[in-house]
């Protein structure tokens, strides 16, 4: 029988935009280490250096060596091994799984942040046993990624999951064509359905800038621009979610990131796709993130499960 003292560790790491972070998770999914550092944003290389340092702080720190995952803002492209589609544009195409893999002298396995989420709630969250887990990034950006049977659905080209860069479907006269995204399209989920989306369109809509937190709280106190304002966000958001309902038909939504907080998403979201989803009834669970904003860490983690 194997030593649950010294048997590798699962290293998950999660690369933001803004900050990288390592856990050291034990077999049955105890946490045994944490350690947050800021991202060094546009320096490439600096980053690789920046996860050689958390790996060799956790296993110092734990006195064990550990297997490696790694949640990234993209994903590795099957055509060329490169990193694509990253909000992290200094990864862009780059060979971070070689490079990775040659500074620390050990396989590393690469998924989407946004798969790493729903993985973690998958295996031991607010999607434990369900066949096919949808989850859903709402914080600075907003992605998504699906686990089915735990494991992270990539899709033949690396992109199962990248719903941000699709336009907002069923949109209204108002709404159209939308305002631009990063991606280079016009109206798309990541730039309506994000935390930043929803300040933003409150702003357009009332020309008062406001954070995230005050908007929902002036709609508590009954602040008819701010309700206004979410329940534009939660008509969005359902429909964004009832077109993956009515192709992919997931056994749970999971929800994470910052605006995962506010509870009223959770009443008005079901009453929103049901108007969208191609059914006689719809029934599905929408859930927030057991694990909250360490979903995305310990789903890295979790890569190294099957």
């Amino acid at each position: 029988m194997t030593d649950p003292h010294t048997a590798p560790l699962r290293l998950g790491i999660d690369w933001g935009g803004t900050k990288m972070e390592i856990i050291a998770l034990e077999a049955d999914g105890s946490e045994r280490f944490r350690l947050r550092v800021p991202t060094p944003r546009d320096d490439y290389d600096g980053c690789i250096r920046a996860v050689v340092g958390l790996v060799e702080a956790a296993e110092a720190a734990t006195g064990r060596s550990g297997t490696i995952g790694l949640g990234i803002p993209g994903s590795l492209s099957p055509a060329t091994g490169l990193v694509k589609n990253a909000n992290s544009t200094w990864m862009n195409g780059m060979p971070l799984d070689r490079d990775l893999e040659a500074a620390l002298a050990r396989p590393v396995r690469i998924e989407n942040d946004a798969n790493c989420l729903a993985v973690s709630e998958a295996t031991d969250g607010a999607g434990k046993g369900a066949h096919v887990v949808h989850a859903i990034i709402i914080g600075t950006g907003c992605g998504s990624g699906i686990a089915i049977d735990g494991r992270a659905h990539r899709g033949r080209n690396g992109i199962g999951g990248e719903w941000g860069n699709i336009p907002v479907p069923w949109m209204t006269d108002e709404e159209f064509p939308g305002p631009d995204c990063w991606t280079g399209k016009r109206g798309t989920i990541d730039r309506w359905c994000s935390g930043t989306g929803f300040q933003w369109d409150h702003e357009q809509a009332s020309g008062v800038k406001l954070t995230g937190h005050e908007i929902i709280e002036r709609a508590r106190a009954g602040e008819a621009a701010a309700a206004a304002t979410l329940d534009r966000y939660a008509s969005r958001l359902a429909r964004a979610m009832a077109m993956v309902a009515n192709i992919l038909d997931p056994d749970v939504f999971v929800l994470g990131g910052g605006m995962s907080n506010i509870e009223e998403l959770y009443d008005l979201l079901p009453r929103e796709i049901g108007r969208h989803v191609f059914s006689d009834q719809y029934d599905v669970p929408i859930r927030k993130a057991v694990h909250g904003d360490s979903s995305g860490v310990r789903g890295a983690a979790w890569l190294w499960n099957a």
